[in-house]
């Protein structure tokens, strides 16, 4: 005789089935790899293996709207509670190498667009997590189509330095600058490239400009000069002094006022140095060169102090430092020198890599 439950009979609802396969995950969330082993297939194929069983197909229609987007976490910008390490203070953080074009005038009232890579960095705070570094890309493409050089730099400092809520911030733009340069005695030219940075530093509202320019010239020993002259005179034996390829870094802050432009720093190089290495040869090109060089010869700390007289006569020049290296054919090390004027560059310790970044290969 069956006797039938109306209790087991009936057919459970969707809530009771959740909540009954909820119990299950439940217990299984604490049960030992033993007490699930014991557990029967069926039950354990309800449970599942905890993984979800997600698409491989990319949802190419997908759109992310408003009400998604609000869902989306943030840990970089998350709360003080998320900080790993110390709680201090970092006095720069961003991006480094971001490159886009931008437009910069010249001189002659022209302009040129260039490759531009671009380091911006703000402060942050202790008790802040991190920063939005895609905010320092978005500023630079809102100004880089409409702005020039230093405009560009200045707007979009101004929009991170706010977005971010930084005291301090600092924007850096590296180029390569094309000027054409005549060469000594043939009458051609050529293309020499002049790499520069612009740099705007903000600190606590007060900003400055600084231009950097790195010259490559040619420097003759004036000691191996005139030791080879002594060899002729007193042996008539033939020998030639050494010259090598020199950089100079010059880093200038700008004054207020009249624009020193890339062109004037460059041709107060030369004037302090004229000794450039050249970009159209011929011989009588070649010959001119090997004459400059014994009429300009000169040691690291004379390249140093040339440079220095020049930036000291041009009043839209303020703070500068001068970084200087040869690089001795004669020697297996090379020659270097530093010299600074202001407080803008005055520091105690240098970049251990700073001299070996003025190596420069064409």
């Amino acid at each position: 005789m069956n006797i039938r439950t109306p209790e087991l009979d009936r057919k459970p609802g969707p809530e009771e089935v959740e909540a009954a396969l909820a119990l299950i995950r439940q217990w299984a969330s604490k049960a030992s790899d033993t007490e699930m082993l014991a557990l029967d297939p069926a039950a354990r194929a309800l449970i599942g293996d905890g993984y979800p069983d997600l698409s491989t197909i990319y949802p190419a229609e997908f759109r992310a709207d408003a009400a998604y987007k609000a869902t989306l976490p943030d840990l970089q910008n998350g709360p003080a509670s998320l900080i790993r390490g110390a709680k201090t203070q970092i006095q720069h953080v961003g991006i480094s190498n971001f490159r886009l074009p931008i437009r910069y005038r010249t001189r002659d009232a022209g302009e040129v667009l260039l490759e531009t890579s671009v380091t911006g960095t703000v402060s942050l705070e202790a008790e802040k997590k991190g920063i939005n570094m895609s905010r320092i890309m978005r500023s630079f493409y809102t100004h880089a189509e409409r702005d020039f050089s230093f405009d560009v730099i200045e707007h979009a400092l101004s929009d991170y330095k706010r977005d971010l809520e930084s005291f301090d911030a600092r924007i850096q733009m590296r180029f390569s600058f094309p000027v054409k340069v005549p060469s000594l005695r043939s009458g051609l030219s050529g293309w020499q490239y002049y790499d520069i940075a612009l740099e705007l530093v903000d600190r606590a509202g007060e900003r400055l400009k600084i231009m950097h320019l790195d010259y490559v010239y040619s420097s003759t020993c004036p000691c191996s000069l005139e030791l080879s002259e002594h060899a002729r005179r007193t042996r008539g034996q033939l020998a030639t002094p050494h010259s090598q390829r020199s950089v100079a870094r010059i880093s200038v802050v700008a004054n207020p006022g009249p624009a020193l432009w890339f062109e004037d720093l460059i041709e107060l190089c030369r004037r302090a140095v004229p000794t450039e290495t050249q970009v159209m040869v011929k011989r009588e090109d070649e010959q001119a060169f090997a004459e400059l060089n014994a009429a300009n010869p000169i040691f690291v700390e004379d390249a140093a102090r040339l440079f220095c007289a020049q930036l000291q006569a041009d009043p839209r020049a303020g703070d500068f430092r001068i970084v200087a290296s040869h690089q001795e054919s004669l020697h297996s090390h090379d020659a270097v020198s530093v010299l600074t004027e202001g407080p803008t560059f005055a520091q105690a310790s240098l970049d251990p890599r700073l001299f070996g970044t003025l190596f420069h290969v064409g």
